[in-house]
């Protein structure tokens, strides 16, 4: 996603900026420290994201937003919870109250390109890139990027879910549903309360547990049904 960020503040502009480099989707294309000059910008130039303080001289982000004719999504950076309720009236994305946290910018940004992919995908005429194909989890001390097509079941364990992909164990602290929001839904489903398994993944069915490598799963009664149904409304049984 083409970025550009907006603070007249120099210490605060430089955490925008580096926060924004520190993210694999997320392509910065300039920065500015006065809404003027990221006004004229943006009427040249096409731009998928902005960072935008509020409060600033000349002119506010909220009145540089409300000028925009093609806006693109906006993420609010502000000092001040007063404009909250402007900012949604607004429609932006998000509003990031300073100072941010990286992983509070991060979960702002995955905001930013959920919303921003069926628009990709409408543009290139591709239903398949409707879905993104990553997600970032939480690990103990960052945001791992994991591909979802390499994801071959989650486990819930004890204060941590583990996700098993084609090459290693990621553990984080994440809740299933958290994560299941995340997943794709036609190929993921959850077989036992301690298992999400990726259904294209699957090498072996039985009645109460299927393989999925060298790994033996549970089938619960309580989501057999449902497991089974998936199947058969995709044709594989």
């Amino acid at each position: 996603m083409k970025c550009i960020a907006v603070d007249d503040e120099p210490l605060a502009l430089k955490k925008i900026t580096d926060f924004i480099s520190k993210v694999p989707f997320l392509e910065l294309k300039a920065s500015f420290d006065n809404g003027i000059e990221a006004l004229a910008y943006l009427q040249r130039e096409p731009i998928d994201l902005i960072y935008l303080d509020i409060q600033m001289p000349q002119i506010k982000g909220t009145q540089l937003v409300s000028i925009l004719k093609n806006r693109p999504q906006v993420i609010f950076t502000t000092a001040y919870s007063d404009y909250a309720l402007e900012g949604y009236e607004l429609d932006v994305t998000d509003y990031l109250l300073k100072p941010i946290a990286f992983e509070r910018f991060l979960e702002s940004a995955q905001k930013a390109l959920d919303k921003a992919v069926p628009v990709i995908a409408q543009a290139s005429g591709s239903p398949e890139a409707a879905q993104a194909t990553f997600l970032f989890v939480k690990t103990e001390n960052k945001w791992q990027k994991v591909k979802t097509d390499e994801i071959r079941y989650i486990e819930g364990l004890k204060d941590y879910l583990g996700i098993y992909t084609t090459t290693e164990r990621i553990l984080t602290l994440q809740s299933f549903h958290s994560l299941l929001d995340k997943l794709p839904g036609d190929d993921f489903i959850r077989v036992h309360k301690s298992y999400v398994v990726s259904i294209n993944q699957v090498d072996q069915i039985e009645k109460k547990r299927l393989l999925i490598g060298n790994q033996w799963i549970p089938v619960s009664d309580t989501y057999r049904t449902a497991f089974f149904k998936v199947l058969e409304s995709r044709g594989m049984i």
